[in-house]
């Protein structure tokens, strides 16, 4: 039998270039990025996320698999971003040394729904981060603890199987969760309506819309509430398209 030379041996034991982690796309963490201002997150906590996402035109809203798993509160915070290699979270454990108190960590699970991208161990130490909560797309684990720790928590769903801590991964970079690109900076409002995210450039702009519409808006529902409504804007928009009817 024909015998390897000691440098055909010594390649047969390394790692295939392939597996090697490389510096770039991929691999990349962003330590600071620009944050709105504290007053536009408190000005939008007086809008629920429907009327939200009714003034950007229905078109930042996340996908209704993605929903509050743990404590029914409402969440509120600019987004610090992480992408996770699939059944890996290493970076959501170094996004917790990069969130400032506030802050709402937002994970892209790279569509993988075979491990925990968090637990009750994460969900702790952000809480002492003063971290205001988690949305993920993607699962967690550990639910009773993660409801025990306090922080709202939305998320596809729960399995007892557990995240390697490897990497690769991306901090700070844009990501894609429920259907939405997520800029680092950009606004999260989630409820038990759902998850809506405000751009950052468009934040002051809605804003300013929602507060001059409010009045408007409280005053029809009082009214619809009370049973005083018209349909006939129903039939303005039927005629408008030219909808036929038959007796």
């Amino acid at each position: 039998m024909e015998k390897l030379s000691t440098s055909e041996g010594r390649r047969g034991k390394e790692k295939p270039k392939s597996a090697e982690m490389r510096p770039g796309p991929g691999f990349m963490v962003r330590r600071t990025f620009k944050r709105p201002n504290p007053s536009l997150v408190d000005r939008l906590r007086q809008f629920e996320s429907p009327d939200i996402s009714d003034m950007m035109n229905r078109m930042y809203t996340m996908g209704r698999e993605i929903h509050n798993l743990a404590n029914d509160k409402p969440l509120w915070g600019p987004a610090l971003t992480v992408k996770c290699f699939p059944g890996d979270n290493l970076m959501v454990h170094k996004a917790l040394d990069l969130a400032e108190p506030g802050d709402v960590i937002v994970v892209d699970a790279s569509q993988s729904l075979s491990a925990a991208v968090i637990g009750d161990l994460v969900a702790n130490k952000a809480r002492h981060r003063g971290i205001a909560g988690f949305i993920i797309d993607g699962l967690i684990r550990d639910l009773p603890g993660v409801t025990e720790c306090g922080l709202p928590v939305f998320a596809k769903g729960v399995t007892p199987f557990g995240p390697l801590h490897r990497g690769p991964g991306e901090i700070n970079y844009p990501i894609s969760a429920g259907g939405i690109v997520v800029q680092a900076g950009d606004i999260l409002v989630a409820d038990p309506s759902g998850v809506v995210v405000v751009p950052q450039w468009a934040a002051e702009n809605v804003l300013e819309r929602l507060e001059l519409n409010r009045e408007q808006l409280e005053a029809y529902v009082d009214s619809v509430k009370r049973g005083v409504f018209s349909n006939e804007w129903v039939d303005k928009q039927l005629a408008a398209d030219g909808c036929l009817f038959d007796e």
